[in-house]
């Protein structure tokens, strides 16, 4: 008999409830049905295949196309007690060999393959010896050429349906379009596959959008509202990676550079820092991330503008995959458009039309002044009617203004340099720079030259890429970017046609509290959690994991918040399975039970902890007169600490308190009566013959028996 889902998804991964779609998937795939899933980072692809590998009789092949990310998801298994392994290219001969003989003998569960491995000679073979009951192909866009990550190898997938007709295969991806999704369902062979699209929404991402002016600057004012979290850097080149990780360090970060250039140890080293919070900041290019499972990414900032949506998209999907906040900054540069531009154009012309055409859609949304997340899930086809209250837009809504007199000073300068000077020489003739490229071409000399020296040059580059948005302007990219003229911007010149401009002030997260004026509470949750995270720390180095694979970030803040201090509370919280209680469950209970009691000590009161300090001095053998005295507190207050502690499960002996005549009478009384009046109603009941607190400690071990006996 199979295990129940419900089950194994407590029992393995500390969840209590799935989230929107897994159940629907996951009753998929045991109906040994074809899917194809897209879900957000973050989202629980993975459980999508884990669960029914779990409940499924035999083994499940993952194909994976990194090897980083095979070895972390395998390593967060392992953790959670489930038998998983993996075959690359970085096992040695007897190490795959071994391997090999366990999943013969049935002991792996999962087992991770990359692309080459699975389609190398003899391996189908291999796998027809064992009783495979699921392919999962994650980041399943890498199939199709016309996702954002195409993977040629991938391409040879198709050969998995061909060779095994009868076995199910699930495809997962966060980011695929329309176009694409077909095409991943032609490449696989799975006509009839179920499509399930999850909500891309992720609420716990803040968006933001920024100059690219000063940079530097506004991400060292960006970590100082993120102080010790982990973050990533996405930069469009290598050199850049190198050169903002040395200037941060400069600045006293521990940050490190990571790229494709780098030699492979470099980048493992780098990678494996980052993954076990050695340094804070990896500054890297998209070589980086999608090989990467770590889910207390704090924030992800942009140094440079994505090619596209789909790549933005995943990118910041990288933060808060454990569900608690995290922020997401975009720098923005109209030289990051150009750039980019001229690079997509050395691809192929088909592609390369496609790929402009998605640089267009990723340059709108960098400009936007309305909710970001509405435009964000708007590109993925999904419509929501509310702005989402956590992007810059929505924290900072932009005022607009009568910007007709402003367009015609920018439309009448781009008709008197003759339609031939691209964005950045139209803004020095319109601040009335005299730099050697306008004065060379005469354009100190029109009429429109300084005509616009009140505002900045950012404010005209803000305002000039909304006149191409508008369309009043077009960019000639075959003529050096230089800007002309459209038929609407004759309107504005000739017939005083109305432009209204937006205020362009967009601005990072909203700045923190002042510290003084926030809740003393939150400053003991505060303290708790980075006490729990240096406990993690030192528990990951101990076993060499990352310390996420112990715990997520959001599991910590829900034990920081709850304080469980005994086995009943903390499997409760959500990440907290039955493996990972065996292996570190005392530990943050110690740690927690330890915190609240020097915050009692210090006279900071601790909501519902008064009973734990009362259990500190219980296992140093003092009597509950002694610890009446010594806490200023009456002494049936005691008893009933003591009770509670029972009745939470830890060692306290009720028993040494009572008689076992005194209980057998409250007992008696209990089966026929309840024990469910105040305790003065059951002492006069009894004619007074036994005390208030004997009575409370009769109900605790009355309650306990009866839920035993249930």
């Amino acid at each position: 008999m199979r295990e129940n889902p419900q089950l194994v998804l407590k029992k393995y991964f500390g969840y209590d409830v799935f989230r929107p779609m897994q159940k629907s998937v996951i009753q998929t795939v045991l109906a040994k049905q074809d899917c194809l899933v897209l879900m957000p980072t973050g989202g629980g692809k993975s459980l999508c295949y884990q669960v029914p590998a779990l409940v499924l009789p035999g083994i499940s092949v993952v194909v994976s196309p990194l090897i980083a990310l095979m070895k972390d998801q395998v390593e967060a298994l392992l953790a959670n007690g489930i038998a998983a392994g993996y075959l690359n290219s970085t096992l040695a001969a007897q190490e795959q060999y071994e391997l090999e003989n366990k999943c013969l003998a049935g002991e792996i569960k999962l087992l991770y393959v990359s692309p080459e491995k699975l389609l190398s000679a003899g391996f189908f073979s291999f796998l027809k010896r064992l009783q495979v009951n699921l392919f999962a192909i994650d980041e399943a866009h890498c199939i199709s050429a016309w996702g954002h990550d195409f993977r040629p190898e991938y391409t040879l997938l198709r050969h998995i349906k061909e060779q095994f007709p009868a076995v199910p295969i699930i495809a997962l991806t966060a980011t695929a379009d329309r176009l694409t999704r077909l095409d991943i369902l032609k490449q696989l062979g799975l006509p009839q596959a179920q499509v399930f699209v999850s909500s891309f929404d992720r609420p716990n991402l803040n968006l933001a959008v920024m100059p690219a002016k000063n940079r530097f600057k506004a991400i060292l004012d960006f970590l100082q509202t993120h102080k010790n979290q982990p973050g990533i850097i996405y930069c469009l080149s290598r050199n850049s990676t190198e050169q903002l990780a040395q200037k941060l360090m400069g600045e006293g970060y521990k940050a490190i550079a990571y790229h494709a250039g780098l030699p492979a140890p470099t980048r493992s080293r780098a990678q494996d820092a980052f993954l076990k919070d050695n340094v804070q900041i990896v500054c890297a290019t998209i070589a980086f991330g999608m090989g990467i499972d770590k889910s207390n990414v704090r924030w992800v900032i942009h140094y440079n503008l994505p090619k596209n949506i789909e790549s933005y998209y995943q990118e910041i999907g990288r933060g808060g995959r454990d569900g608690a906040r995290a922020g997401a900054l975009l720098f923005y540069s109209y030289a990051d458009v150009m750039r980019l531009r001229d690079m997509l154009k050395e691809g192929n012309p088909e592609q390369a039309t496609l790929q402009l055409a998605k640089l267009e859609r990723m340059q709108q949304f960098a400009e936007a002044a309305t909710c970001r997340r509405k435009i964000l899930l708007q590109y993925f086809g999904e419509t929501v009617e509310k702005d989402c209250g956590n992007c810059d837009n929505c924290h900072n809504p932009p005022t607009t203004f009568d910007g007709t007199l402003l367009a015609q000073k920018a439309l009448s300068a781009v008709a008197r340099t003759q339609e031939k000077a691209n964005m950045g020489l139209l803004i020095d003739v319109l601040r009335g720079a005299r730099n050697q490229a306008v004065l060379q071409k005469g354009y100190d000399k029109i009429k429109t030259y300084g005509a616009g020296r009140d505002l900045s040059a950012l404010d005209w580059q803000s305002y000039l890429q909304q006149l191409l948005n508008a369309g009043l302007l077009e960019i000639a990219y075959e003529e050096g970017y230089a800007l002309k003229l459209s038929a609407r911007s004759r309107e504005v010149l000739f017939q005083n046609q109305k432009v209204k401009l937006v205020k362009f002030q967009p601005t990072t997260e909203k700045p923190a509290e002042k510290e003084e004026r926030r809740p003393k509470k939150e400053f003991i949750k505060d303290a708790l959690f980075e006490r729990l995270r240096a406990l993690r720390k030192t528990i990951a180095d101990e076993k060499q994991v990352p310390p996420y694979v112990i715990f997520s970030d959001s599991t910590l803040l829900e034990m920081a918040e709850e304080k469980p201090t005994n086995r009943i509370a903390m499997l409760a919280i959500s990440g907290v399975g039955m493996v990972k209680f065996e292996n570190y469950g005392a530990s943050f209970i110690n740690e927690i039970i330890g915190f609240i009691t020097s915050q009692q000590e210090q006279g900071n009161k601790v909501k519902g902890s008064t009973h734990l300090i009362t259990y500190e001095a219980y296992k140093q053998g003092q009597k509950p007169e002694q610890i009446a005295a010594q806490r200023n507190l009456n002494l049936i207050t005691i008893y009933s600490h003591l009770a509670t502690l029972y009745e939470q499960n830890y060692d306290v002996n009720l028993g040494k308190y009572i008689s076992v005549t005194e209980y057998r009478t409250l007992a008696h009384y209990f089966d026929r009566h309840g024990y469910e009046q105040n305790l003065k109603e059951i002492f006069e009941s009894l004619s007074e013959a036994i005390d208030y607190h004997k009575i409370r400690l009769s109900i605790a071990i009355y309650k306990k028996k009866k839920q035993h006996v249930l």
